[in-house]
């Protein structure tokens, strides 16, 4: 399989996290947003959204979204489960990972900041602003969102949660949201990123990666 991934996009490290913990090969195809190279021809023909990721199977069936593509990996290699089969247990760790997924992510991403910067006339520092309030917000829900305990998101192993979370902490610490108020998310990252699946997917280790 071919995974299209840009290394500090947050979905694209769901994508790698998810696939190291199924223990699935793939072969990264790296696209640097911040050149452009989503907006090619090529690119934009495979995936008409001009984004990150895109799973290619082996037999060139193309898969885009990030929560869709998680959703697929983990109906087709069961194990360790990802997605809980338990309707009640699903319905709860979907409401974390989709806050992080529909409600933060969608309003920190690349295209819409450079329309703040570009047409709205953001400097820098109000984008930066703008990022960490929206993150902040996110974070508060998701806090209140999380069982009280000294383990990963829902259990004793990570689930979509714990990858949604540990994405986007990412990006936090980039832009230096403090995450003193938000002690179950901190948990979830530290324990998430002392597993290899995830440190090994993580932004600052992939081929692609820039100092």
């Amino acid at each position: 399989m071919k995974l299209y991934s840009y290394w500090r996009s947050t979905t694209s490290y769901r994508i790698r996290t998810a696939l190291n913990l199924k223990g699935i090969a793939y072969e990264t195809v790296p696209v640097d947003l911040v050149a452009g190279d989503q907006r090619d021809d090529g690119y934009a023909e495979l995936n008409p959204g001009k984004g990150v990721p895109t799973l290619v199977l082996d037999d060139g069936t193309v898969l885009t979204q990030s929560m869709a593509i998680l959703d697929y990996i983990d109906a087709t290699w069961p194990a360790p489960q990802l997605i809980p089969a338990d309707p009640l247990q699903r319905a709860k760790v979907m409401a974390v990972a989709d806050t992080i997924a529909l409600d933060v992510h969608p309003v920190n991403n690349l295209r819409l900041i450079g329309q703040l910067k570009s047409h709205f006339g953001a400097t820098p520092e109000q984008a930066t602003d703008w990022m960490c309030h929206w993150m902040k917000e996110g974070f508060a829900a998701v806090e209140t969102l999380l069982p009280k305990s000294d383990v990963f998101a829902f259990g004793e192993t990570p689930n979509i949660a714990d990858i949604c979370i540990t994405a986007q902490v990412y990006n936090a610490r980039r832009w230096g949201v403090d995450l003193n108020d938000f002690p179950n998310i901190a948990r979830i990252e530290q324990l998430c990123l002392n597993q290899s699946a995830f440190a090994d997917a993580h932004p600052d280790n992939q081929p692609d990666a820039k100092v």
